[in-house]
Order: C-alpha cells, then structure tokens, then sequence
C-alpha cells in the first residue's frame, strides 16, 4: 500500500496551515465553539496532534485563525460600509453592520447562538477580534482595552440583542458612541 502524503503541492507549511485552519473553522461553525476539540481536528484532516501543532499552532491559534475565516465576509461589508466615515458615526456604522451580517447569515448566526454564555469570554479575548474592532471601528490601536470592550458589545448585542434596530441604534448613540467621543478643551 502506497501511502500518499496529505498536504500535496506548493508550499507545504502554507497548505497545512490553510487545510488546518479551514477544518477548525468548519468544525466550530457546525459544533460551536466550546466543542472544538484539536482530536476532533485531527480526525477531520487525518493527522496527528503534532502536526497539527507543527504547522497550525495551539488551539488559541487555531481559534483565532478560523474566526478570520468565519469573520472574512463580515469584515469586508463592514470596511466598505464604513468607508469614509469617522467619529461616532462610524463607530455607531460599524457595530450595526457587523450586528446585520452576523444577524443575517444562519451559519454566522448559529456560530454565535451556539456559544455559551461563559464561552463568549473565550471570543472576548481574541487578540484577532480585538485588531478588526479597532480598525473598522476607526478607535486607536494604543487602546487595546477599548477595543476589547467593542469586541464585548459586538457579541452581547449579537448573543442577546435590544428591541429593534431603532431601539439597538438608540442604545449605540447614547451609551457607546459617547464613550469614544473625544474631549473637548475648555479654557
């Protein structure tokens, strides 16, 4: 029996890690996040915890690595809706475009309503997550608790929303936005 390698062609680390990480994203959209388990990932693209390892990283990585995926469409729709804009109105713009598209998509919806609550702290602390809310949100990069906090009400809001859109567009303007306004001087 001739056994034939399972990452062929190109750049051998690239396709592993590409491979591993689309699994891991497949996995955690149909069993949720707190199921996702590296054996179960191992038996999905047929090889060993070390080279899982090896090639993808920790679960923490390998987390991290699928939301992009999971996120990818989201994000883009986001960048080109805020495009232009700034402030309030494009952190406000932000949040309610990425509430639509994760709202509007059942595998996106199913990825976040299949999460525990106690779970949602895992998608919290996301150093990746983090990095999109700040730069679609437009708040600064040396804020890293600010941008955890947007990551925060992205997910609480997604997880257990507010009334309507109206009602959720209220809360934004008058409890999130002002956080993020920048002071005034007064002389």
């Amino acid at each position: 029996m001739v056994r034939q390698d399972w990452v062929i062609g190109g750049d051998r680390r690239q396709a592993a890690a590409e491979r591993i990480y689309s699994a891991a994203a497949d996995l955690m959209l149909r069993d949720g996040l707190e199921a996702f388990d590296i054996d179960a990932l191992c038996r999905r693209v047929h090889c060993s915890r070390a080279t899982i390892y090896r090639y993808a990283g920790g679960k923490a990585q390998i987390r991290d690595a699928a939301l992009v995926r999971i996120a990818t469409g989201i994000t883009d729709t986001v960048r080109r809706e805020v495009q232009g804009l700034s402030g309030s109105e494009r952190l406000i713009k932000a949040i309610s475009v990425a509430l639509r598209q994760i709202r509007a998509d059942p595998i996106r919806r199913l990825a976040v309503s299949s999460v525990a609550a106690p779970q949602l702290s895992e998608l919290h602390s996301s150093p990746i997550l983090s990095a999109l809310a700040a730069e679609l949100t437009g708040i600064t990069d040396d804020d890293p608790v600010a941008a955890l906090w947007i990551v925060h009400v992205v997910l609480s809001l997604a997880y257990l929303p507010i009334g309507d859109e109206r009602t959720e567009a209220e809360v934004l303007r008058r409890f999130v936005a002002p956080a993020f306004a920048q002071p005034t001087n007064h002389r």
